[in-house]
C-alpha cells in the first residue's frame, strides 16, 4: 500500500461514515414525511400535498440511493419537448439505433436506460427509481431503422424501465431516454418529471423553433433552483440561423441563472436510411459526456452538486409542508373548540333546567301533588300501616305507587330536555363545521345535525341509572338505627321522589334550598327529608345527586360530541414541528456536504 493509499483510506472511511449518517437522517425525515397527513381543506393544501408526493419521490428515486452509492455511475436523463428529437439524439450518441424515433407521438412511453455492460450491476436492482420494474433489453445484431428500434409504444408499459447494455456508452455514465415533458399523456408527463428528478445531470433537448416555449423553461428554472448540472441541446438549427439562435438562447440561459449550462447545437441535417443523424453533428456532446465519464473527480463533483441541490429542494418543501401541517393543526383546533363549546353549553342548559324549577311543572308537578296531596303521604306521616294498606291496594288495582309515577314523570321530562339540547348542539356544530372548508371536507355528505341513532334510549337508561343511584344513596344513608324506622315508613321510592324534587329546585347550591313551586308543595319533601336524615345530610344527598346527574349528562354528551371529534382524531392533523426540524437538518446536511 502506498502513502497516497494510506491517506485516501481514512478519507474514504470518513466519507462512508458521513454518508451513513446522512442516510439515517434522510430516512428519518422520509418516515416523518410519509406519516404526515394533510386531511383538512385549508388554503394551499393541494400544493402542500403535492410537495409531500414530490419529496417522497425525490428521496426514494434519487437522494437516498445516491447517498448510499456515491461512486455509482452518473445518470444523464435526456428530456425535452414533444418532437424535439430526444430519441434520435440518443441513437446518434450511441452510433446505433437503440431507441425508437418517429413522427407518431408519443414514441417514448417505456423509458430506456443505456449503460456500459460493466455498469450493469448498478442498474439491474432497484437502487434508483425503485417504483419501476426492470426489463433487460437487447440490441439487434442487424441494425434496424430508428422507427423500428426499441420497444413498441405501449400505453401499459410506463411502469417499467428497459435496461440496455452497450459498449458505445462510456463506463461511468448512463443515458436515459425519457418521455416528453409536454406530452399529451398525463402519465407520460408525470413519468418524465419523475425521471428528471432522479437524474444526476440533464441533457435537455429543444429545437430552434421551440427553445422559448414555457414548459421547457419551467423545468430549466427548476433545474437552476436545484443547482443541477444541465446540458442544453439546441436541435435542428438551420445553418443560416445558427449564430442568432445560439446567441439568443445563451442570453436567456444567462438571465435565468443557467449561465454554467453547457450549450450544444445540432445543425439541421437529413437522416440516413436508418434514421440516424450524421456522426459529426453530435461529436461535441459525445466528447463532453465521454470526458465526464472518464473523470472520476468530475463525476463526483457533478453528483455532489446535484445531490446537494436536491436535498436543499426537499428541505424547502419540508418547510412548506411543516407550515401546511401547522395550518391544519390550527384549523383542527378551531373546529375542536367550536364543538367542545357547543356541547358544554348544551350541558350547562340541561343542568340549569334541572335546578331552576323548570322540570317541576306539568306532568312532574301533577304527579308530585298526587303523591303529597292524595292521602298516602300524610297517612304515612300519621301511621305506618297507612302506607302499607295503600300500596297493597294499588298492587291489586294494577296501579303504580304515586312515588313511582313521580320518578317516571321526572324521567320523561329530563329525557326531553337532554334530547332537545343534544340535538341543538349537534345542529350548531354541523352548521359551524360546514361553514368552514376544513370542517366541510371532514363531514362530507353525512348529516350529523341531529342526535345519533338510539340516543333517546341511551338518555332514558342514563336517567334510570341516576335514579337507581339516588335510591341507593338513600338506602345507605338510612342504615342507621335511629333513622331506619322513619325511612321505612315512607319507603325508598317516596324519599327518592322527594330528593329528586329537592334537587330540581336547588337554586343556591349548598348555601340553601329555595323552592317556589305550586305554593310550596316541594317544601314538604324537603322538610320530610330533613326530619328523616337531618338538614346537613339532606344537603349532602342533594349535592351528591346533582353531581351524579352532571356526570351522567356529561357522558351522554361526550359520546355525542365524539361523532365530530372522532373525525378529527382519525384525520391525525399534526403540528409540523418535527418536519420543520428535519428541514433544518437537511439544510445543514446539504451545507456540510
Amino acid at each position: 500500500m502506498t502513502a497516497n493509499d494510506d491517506e485516501r483510506t481514512p478519507r474514504a472511511s470518513q466519507a462512508a461514515l458521513g454518508a451513513a449518517a446522512a442516510v439515517e437522517t434522510l430516512e428519518a425525515a422520509r418516515a416523518e414525511l410519509a406519516a404526515t397527513t394533510l386531511p383538512l381543506a385549508v388554503p394551499e393544501v393541494r400544493e402542500a400535498r403535492q410537495w409531500v408526493r414530490e419529496s417522497l419521490a425525490q428521496l426514494d428515486d434519487y437522494v437516498i440511493p445516491r447517498y448510499r452509492s456515491l461512486d455509482a455511475p452518473l445518470l444523464a436523463v435526456v428530456g425535452g419537448s414533444t418532437g424535439a428529437g430526444k430519441s434520435t439524439l440518443v441513437n446518434a450518441l450511441i452510433g446505433y439505433p437503440v431507441t425508437r424515433a418517429g413522427a407518431i407521438r408519443p414514441t417514448t412511453r417505456q423509458p430506456i436506460l443505456l449503460h456500459h455492460p460493466l455498469d450493469a450491476e448498478w442498474f439491474d436492482g432497484h437502487r434508483i427509481l425503485p417504483g419501476l420494474d426492470r426489463i433487460r433489453g437487447t440490441v439487434s445484431d442487424s441494425p434496424l431503422p430508428a422507427h423500428q428500434a426499441g420497444a413498441t409504444p405501449d400505453a401499459q408499459a410506463i411502469t417499467s424501465l428497459v435496461l440496455v447494455g452497450h459498449a458505445a456508452v462510456p463506463q461511468g455514465i448512463a443515458l436515459l431516454d425519457a418521455p416528453d415533458v409536454d406530452s399529451i399523456s398525463d402519465d407520460n408527463r408525470r413519468l418524465a418529471g419523475q425521471l428528471l428528478a432522479a437524474a444526476d445531470l440533464w441533457v435537455f433537448v429543444t429545437t430552434a423553433n421551440r427553445y422559448a416555449d414555457a414548459v421547457p423553461w419551467r423545468l430549466l428554472l427548476d433545474a437552476a433552483s436545484r443547482d443541477i448540472t444541465v446540458a442544453v441541446v439546441l436541435d435542428r438549427v438551420p445553418a443560416a440561423a445558427d449564430e442568432e439562435v445560439r446567441t439568443d438562447l445563451q442570453a436567456m440561459l444567462d438571465r435565468q441563472g443557467l449561465a454554467e449550462a453547457k450549450l450544444f447545437v445540432v445543425p439541421e441535417s437529413a437522416l440516413n436510411a436508418l434514421g440516424m443523424l450524421p456522426e459529426e453533428s453530435v461529436i461535441s456532446l459525445r466528447q463532453w459526456l465521454g470526458a465526464l465519464a472518464a473523470d472520476a473527480v468530475g463525476r463526483a463533483e457533478v453528483a455532489r452538486r446535484t445531490l446537494n441541490g436536491a436535498v436543499k429542494a426537499v428541505s424547502v418543501r419540508l418547510d412548506g409542508v411543516a407550515g401546511a401541517a401547522a395550518a391544519q393543526n390550527a384549523a383542527a383546533h378551531d373546529l375542536r373548540v367550536t364543538c367542545v363549546a357547543e356541547y358544554e353549553q348544551a350541558l350547562s342548559r340541561i343542568l340549569e333546567a334541572t335546578r331552576d324549577g323548570a322540570l317541576l311543572r306539568g306532568e312532574v308537578l301533577a304527579r308530585w301533588q298526587d303523591f303529597v296531596g292524595t292521602g298516602e303521604f300524610f297517612r304515612a306521616l300519621e301511621q305506618n300501616i297507612g302506607r302499607m294498606r295503600d300500596r297493597v291496594g294499588a298492587f291489586f288495582r294494577g296501579e303504580p305507587a304515586p312515588a313511582v309515577k313521580v320518578e317516571t314523570a321526572i324521567e320523561t321530562g329530563l329525557q326531553a330536555v337532554i334530547l332537545d339540547e343534544a340535538a341543538n348542539a349537534a345542529e350548531n356544530v354541523d352548521r359551524h363545521w360546514r361553514s368552514d372548508a376544513a370542517g366541510r371536507e371532514l363531514l362530507g355528505s353525512e348529516d350529523l345535525s341531529g342526535t345519533s341513532e338510539g340516543f333517546d334510549a341511551k338518555a332514558a337508561a342514563a336517567i334510570r341509572s341516576w335514579q337507581e343511584g339516588l335510591m341507593e344513596m338513600i338506602r345507605t344513608q338510612g342504615q342507621g338505627k335511629r333513622t331506619q324506622a322513619r325511612w321505612l315508613s315512607f319507603g325508598v321510592n317516596g324519599l327518592g321522589a322527594a330528593l329528586m324534587v329537592v334537587v330540581f329546585s336547588m337554586t343556591a347550591g349548598l348555601s340553601g334550598l329555595e323552592i317556589g313551586i305550586a305554593g310550596g308543595t316541594a317544601v314538604v319533601g324537603q322538610k320530610l327529608l330533613e326530619a328523616v336524615f337531618g338538614e346537613d345530610a339532606v344537603r349532602r344527598l342533594a349535592q351528591q345527586a346533582r353531581d351524579d346527574l352532571h356526570t351522567q349528562c356529561q357522558r351522554l354528551l361526550d359520546d355525542e360530541r365524539e361523532r365530530f371529534l372522532g373525525r378529527l382524531e382519525a384525520a391525525h392533523p399534526g403540528s409540523g414541528d418535527d418536519l420543520a426540524r428535519y428541514a433544518q437538518a437537511l439544510r445543514h446536511l446539504a451545507g456540510a456536504a
